[in-house]
């Protein structure tokens, strides 16, 4: 049995106490009030979770410490951040209350020790909506303490370091949660260090084979990089030191996970990413001087480097909403490769690197933060929207993080920054509520254009109005903001509210005329076979007699039988054809028999339960694959794992997942595409299908190619048994003469030589 020793694992606690003693500098003027709260703190912390241990057989107490040790070492947080971090679990896993700790800490240190309790078990929960309304909840706490959610990061970037000691499955879920929602809301707070360490965090547990494969070629090519480097910047650092400045030259590699993205983008091979590596220059200037220090560097580099044209950004002068400024180029090397150069300043760097907590550093010193209020102001918008659906919200939250933003003026030459795809109506919202309501299009750059014209970077946008404008339903597919789609949703509820009452009895009516019972189980099937989204507008579009007594009859009898439509059939009864998916319905006695199965589905066509192949990622046998239970269509439905879909679902859905895998002799047919681009020439589509169909004895469903100027580029769906008859087949065309590319039609996929 084995034997803890705790003498040396209190010796270890007290280690790593004073090592976070050591990272934090407390603010002088109160120094001693803080080190004896941090002290107490650590003391409580202790003693609650002495009988705790973690998966790793660790004291649990290591954890709180290292969540403070992040807080201080790499966001940058004080002193009520630190006693919050080593208290983050106390409430929610021992017997202390809030009200305890508001007796020994006050109220500021309860209310963010609240937030992070009530936000702990944000996806534990079994149903869909309640996890995303607790998803919710955490988003809630950007508009009242953002601290709550820069310690809840700490939190997660912590255990996804731990994550080894995890079973598989939770790795899974863990890992395509942080990639969901916590590595793009580290992005857009500014935390680019910690963003980037859990996408990679996430790839490892995702997707073990690529990650280990990229980090390899990454650690291979450092040794050749380094003397490339040397040179580089030695011509730079000589000039700069000329010119007087206080300065430091950072080499930065590209994250495995962004390296990966770039190979997905751009469907080419680990060698052919070229702008790998990059050069960090942090020039220590006054704030006043910054813009002129930057540009002068920039000089610098262009004078010894040829510039790429196209790859200037200009940060400085235009910070992304979330405040990061710098200087970015790609030049060309005497060596013939290129190379990104990044051109910041200390206080740059430090936003860079520590995002909004950094903000704080330099509050009040000649530094507009503008920019970042206004991205608060459309989080808080997204907050504040009436009756809004969680999982809705989550959706609309989740596209935001990873939008895009375009710059926008006034006539007033006044700066706005929305997301990406903003139509004019959106400008208007941002505006004003009424703006929006009364808006009949604008005039962008001078030209007349309407409602529902998509914005670009730099638009100067002057909105027309009229007092007889009215808003339409139609508009909400005009708008990406939710200051908009909030604003419109409200207008359209209280428009239909006449309507609801009316509509209701008409449907009972329908209802009992047809013999149906008239329950909200049976409402919620009708509104899902109808595709509307809540029964409020099944009332509405009965009572403006869109939807009628012949539609519910159509709708839930079936004429053949006279059965009642929520009749369900009994799934087990039925087995899978051989090239095709057969949907089926799930009723409650179908989901008590799965819980009795063994937690992984078996992908069989022998066996009784249905399932159908995700259309987005068209998984084949020897995929990693999982199944979700899709509640809405009442069907199981498999995706690849790496499938962004499925990220999301594992993410949002977690008591919809099961594990799946493929029953070992797996025989039908799966439909699998892949693209073949090369130069053309006489005899090679001849070629291409004497190789699938004869060689490889493969049916072709379709085959479609398309040549210009000398260069093919092709797109051909298969009839295959498994990933290996595809990896055989894409092998066999990239030995044909001419082709140059062979890649799955699913981008997740890149096949290399």
């Amino acid at each position: 049995m084995y034997q803890i020793d705790t003498k040396a694992e209190r010796k270890e606690i007290l280690k790593r106490y004073r090592q976070l003693l050591s990272a934090w500098k407390p603010n002088p003027d109160k120094a001693e009030q803080d080190k004896d709260a941090v002290r107490r703190a650590f003391d409580l912390a202790t003693r609650a979770h002495k009988d705790m241990r973690r998966k790793s057989g660790e004291p649990y107490i290591y954890h709180p410490i290292a969540v403070a040790q992040i807080c201080v070492s790499e966001i940058g947080l004080g002193a009520t951040s630190v006693v919050c971090a080593l208290l983050h679990d106390v409430v929610e896993d021992t017997d202390y209350t809030l009200e305890d700790i508001r007796g020994m800490f006050g109220d500021k240190v309860v209310r963010i020790i609240d937030g992070l309790t009530k936000i702990k078990g944000i996806f534990d929960k079994k149903d869909q909506s309640a996890m995303a309304a607790n998803q919710k909840k955490l988003l809630i706490t950007l508009a009242e303490d953002v601290r709550v959610i820069l310690i809840k990061m700490a939190d997660r970037l912590h255990n996804m370091r731990t994550l080894q000691s995890m079973p598989e499955e939770k790795r899974l879920k863990i890992s395509a949660e942080t990639n969901y929602l916590y590595a793009p809301l580290a992005h857009r707070l500014g935390l680019y260090t910690i963003k980037s360490e859990l996408e990679d965090l996430a790839l490892k547990y995702t997707e073990p084979q690529i990650f280990d494969g990229i980090a390899s070629k990454l650690e291979a090519s450092l040794h050749d990089h380094a003397s490339l480097i040397r040179k580089f910047i030695y011509p730079i650092k000589k000039e700069l030191g000329h010119r007087g400045y206080t300065y430091e030259i950072r080499e930065r590699a590209k994250s495995v996970y962004s390296i990966w993205g770039k190979m997905k983008k751009k469907q080419v091979p680990f060698e052919e990413v070229y702008d790998i590596y990059a050069i960090r220059i942090i020039l220590d200037v006054p704030i006043e001087d910054e813009r002129k220090a930057c540009w002068e560097a920039y000089t610098i580099v262009t004078d010894y480097f040829r510039p790429k044209p196209d790859r200037l950004r200009d940060w400085i002068s235009t910070p992304k909403a979330n405040g990061y400024q710098a200087l970015h180029i790609t030049v060309m090397s005497d060596t013939g490769k290129w190379v990104e150069v990044q051109i910041r300043t200390r206080r740059m760097d430090d936003i860079a690197e520590k995002g909004f907590a950094a903000h704080w550093k330099y509050k009040g010193r000649d530094y507009n933060e503008s920019n970042l209020e206004h991205w608060l102001d459309r989080i808080r918008d997204m907050m504040t929207g009436p009756d809004s659906d969680a999982l809705d919200f989550m959706s609309n939250f989740q596209g935001y993080l990873f939008s895009q933003e375009i710059f926008l003026f006034t006539p007033q030459g006044e700066l706005r920054i929305l997301p990406a795809g903003s139509s004019v109506l959106d400008f208007a919202f941002a505006i004003h509520t009424e703006i929006g309501f009364q808006c009949i299009g604008a005039n962008v750059n001078h030209d007349l254009r309407p409602p529902n014209y998509v914005l670009k970077s730099g638009d100067q946008i002057e909105v027309l109005t009229s007092k007889a404008q009215r808003p339409k339903e139609e508009w909400i597919s005009y708008v990406v903001t939710s200051r908009a789609t909030n604003a419109l949703r409200q207008f359209i509820k209280e428009e239909r509210k006449p309507y609801m009452d009316a509509g209701k009895k008409m449907l009972e009516g329908f209802f009992e005329e047809l013999g149906l019972e008239y329950s909200k189980s049976n409402l919620n099937k009708f509104r899902l076979k109808q595709r509307l989204k809540s029964v409020n507008d099944l009332f509405y579009r009965v009572a403006i007699a869109k939807i009628t007594l012949k539609d519910v009859k159509d709708c839930c009898l079936e004429s053949d039988k006279d059965r009642k439509w929520f009749s369900y059939i009994n799934p087990f009864n039925k087995s899978r054809s051989k090239n095709t998916a057969e949907t089926i319905n799930l009723n409650d006695d179908f989901l008590e028999e799965l819980k009795k199965r063994s937690n992984t589905l078996i992908l069989n066509e022998e066996d009784k339960i249905l399932w159908e192949e995700a259309k987005c990622c068209n998984p084949i046998p020897g995929d990693d694959v999982m199944g979700f239970i899709d509640p809405d269509k009442d069907k199981i439905i498999v995706h690849r794992s790496q499938c962004p879909n499925a990220l999301a679902f594992m993410a949002t859905y977690g008591s919809n997942i099961i594990k799946a895998k493929w029953y070992e002799n797996q025989t039908p047919s799966f439909l699998a595409g892949i693209t073949i681009s090369g130069v053309d020439r006489q005899g090679l589509i001849n070629q291409i299908t004497q190789i699938i169909s004869n060689e490889l004895n493969t049916n072709i469903k379709s085959f479609s190619i398309e040549t210009n100027n000398g260069i093919f580029e092709g797109e051909i769906m298969l009839y295959i048994t498994n990933i290996d008859h595809l990896t055989n087949i894409v092998s066999k065309l990239k030995k044909a003469a001419g082709v140059k590319k062979v890649l799955r039609l699913a981008r997740e996929n890149i096949y290399e030589d």
